[in-house]
């Protein structure tokens, strides 16, 4: 089953975001079941939405290939993470 996850990130600059994405290379080595990932920042951190196509491929991701970036790049806290199961999902502008 689909799932939506929301990530909330006090303590990730835009700056380490750019190099996470760097390290961990998920645009062009894209990880199994990974959908969709949209970020966005303001003054209270990082917002990240995904959309994939189960909570294991996500947890996969994060363990195998995330957080270890996570850790090379030195992120500091911890996110705030919730994931729900997906009761629509839809882009039309990538149809």
């Amino acid at each position: 089953m689909a799932i939506m996850m929301r990530m909330d990130w006090p303590d990730a600059t835009a700056e380490q975001y750019d190099e996470l994405r760097q390290v961990v290379n998920w645009e062009q080595d894209k990880a199994d079941g990974g959908l969709f990932h949209v970020a966005a920042f303001d003054e209270s951190g990082a917002h990240i939405t995904d959309v994939w196509e189960s909570a294991e491929q996500f947890q996969r991701f994060v363990d195998e290939r995330l957080m270890p970036g996570v850790q090379q790049v030195g992120i500091a806290g911890q996110p705030e993470v919730t994931v729900l199961p997906a009761h629509a999902v839809f882009a039309p502008g990538y149809e």
